[in-house]
């Protein structure tokens, strides 16, 4: 055979095998579409009524605190003069019951007060106040779902124990805390059907103590806190080297609170990326490709960065999905450090170094996560994947789900980060699809009359 047409019988294989792959991508995509989200126009319109100015605001109110160590001043004489932590949470409880005037009182305003014992970085007892805000689910077996973001009111400079020290705190956590407050503002307006707590935490820099008590409190009360979405640092810090466009969003693989057990099936069934904390991710994810609120997020598949953790950890430790934010780049001069110039250095958690704008766009990203998850029907339960027989078709079965008007099947391939393909598979509890369990990871989630999506649930194998 000549060279001619050995060339020519190579372009040919090729040529047919690339319309190969084109047909079978076009039987995919026509069977099962990439996954997605509607914008909701209710959900849209309370996005835009976030406000930088606000948040630039509230953010300066408590910078202007002077210090907010959680071993600071809280008698009546510093709340009075508006100075130290006592102060700073008498002011977010007044903008929490502020907000809740302005809506008709729909507003619970609460604080979880509790007596920390002398630690490491707690010299001597301390009184530690969350201070936290509750807008009630309308449907009395919905509200029991409960979705929650918090942020960390207090600050630090040096040294953890300096309780006199300026300890400005703007973009750690005062960021996070104006982001919790905005959500309170903006949310409070609208009505859903689950419950949405707007939380701000004290004692993170003295040992993520404010958050453990709560999240402990919360799981000794059996309350059903489906996700959480901790902002802090997200203050956008103005370093040359800031990514001002997206914003990291952590997540535990391998639960924290999984048993010997559960750790041994998330071996054998490769599932070490489907943690509940990771379907959350992947939902914050899917809710900035759908509403653009002018951040991307970008999911980071570690539970925190190096040498840092953040009131997250409290929650997955009681087995809750939880999730941090945090901007892209970190300037450490910025942190965890006394306001001074040295060798040309300019120190400090300072008011002139956060981007209020910014903060603005991840306070839309939030306020949409959390409003389609309370907006959404409950995920649905007992999802089970059925693997009885050899056979290269896949069922799954489930528990119907209250407010859900149907469901989608969704899956990936094992190697993949995030879904890639969806199966809108009607109002039922159990469906068959041509597709080998061994080849891919499958999840399941609700959805109500108008599309608003529950959480994934991956299922587990039922013999």
């Amino acid at each position: 055979m000549t060279r001619h047409l050995l060339l020519s019988r190579r372009r040919a294989l090729c040529t047919l095998a690339i319309i190969a792959l084109f047909a079978v991508t076009a039987r995919t995509q026509a069977v099962a579409p990439a996954p997605k989200m509607d914008a909701d126009p209710e959900i849209e319109a309370a996005l835009r009524q976030v406000s930088a100015q606000r948040i630039q605001a509230n953010i300066e109110k408590l910078v202007s605190f002077g210090t907010r160590l959680t071993l600071s001043a809280q008698d009546p004489a510093s709340i009075s003069a508006g100075h130290g932590i006592g102060a700073a949470r008498e002011w977010i409880k007044s903008e929490f019951e502020r907000y809740s005037k302005d809506c008709g009182g729909c507003l619970e305003v609460e604080t979880d007060d509790f007596m920390e014992q002398p630690a490491d970085r707690i010299p001597k007892a301390t009184e530690i106040v969350n201070v936290y805000a509750v807008l009630k689910g309308t449907d009395a077996e919905s509200a029991k779902r409960i979705v929650l973001v918090t942020g960390h009111y207090d600050s630090r400079n040096s040294d953890t124990l300096d309780v006199n020290g300026n300890a400005p705190g703007a973009n750690d956590d005062a960021s996070g805390t104006a982001v919790s407050l905005e959500c309170a503002r903006v949310l409070s307006k609208l009505k859903f059907r689950a419950t949405i707590i707007f939380l701000t935490v004290a004692g993170e820099e003295q040992g993520l103590n404010g958050s453990h008590h709560f999240a402990t409190m919360a799981k000794e009360r059996g309350w059903n806190i489906e996700a959480v979405l901790n902002n802090d640092i997200v203050g956008g810090d103005k370093s040359a080297e800031q990514d001002h466009s997206v914003v990291r969003v952590f997540s535990e693989g391998v639960p924290v609170a999984a048993t010997e057990q559960e750790i041994r099936r998330i071996r054998g069934l490769g599932g070490e990326s489907d943690s509940g904390s990771r379907q959350l991710a992947r939902y914050v994810a899917a809710v900035g490709q759908a509403y653009d609120p002018g951040v991307r997020p970008v999911m980071v598949f570690r539970l925190d960065r190096y040498l840092r953790g953040g009131d997250h950890y409290s929650f997955n430790q009681q087995g809750f999905s939880a999730v941090r934010l945090t901007e892209y780049r970190e300037d450490f001069h910025h942190q965890h450090q006394n306001v001074r110039n040295e060798n040309g250095i300019e120190y400090g958690d300072l008011l002139k170094f956060v981007d209020y704008g910014y903060v603005a766009h991840v306070a839309r990203l939030n306020a949409a996560t959390l409003a389609l998850l309370a907006a959404a029907p409950a995920p649905p339960s007992n999802v089970h994947l059925l693997t009885k027989d050899l056979d290269n078709d896949s069922t799954l079965t489930w528990d119907a789900s209250a407010g859900a008007s149907g469901y989608e099947v969704l899956w990936r391939d094992t190697t993949s980060a995030d879904w890639e393909h969806a199966q809108d598979v009607g109002n039922v509890t159990r469906t068959t699809l041509k597709l080998s369990k061994d080849n891919v990871i499958f999840a399941v989630r609700a959805l109500d009359a108008a599309h608003h999506p529950s959480l994934s649930v991956v299922p587990l194998p039922e013999r």
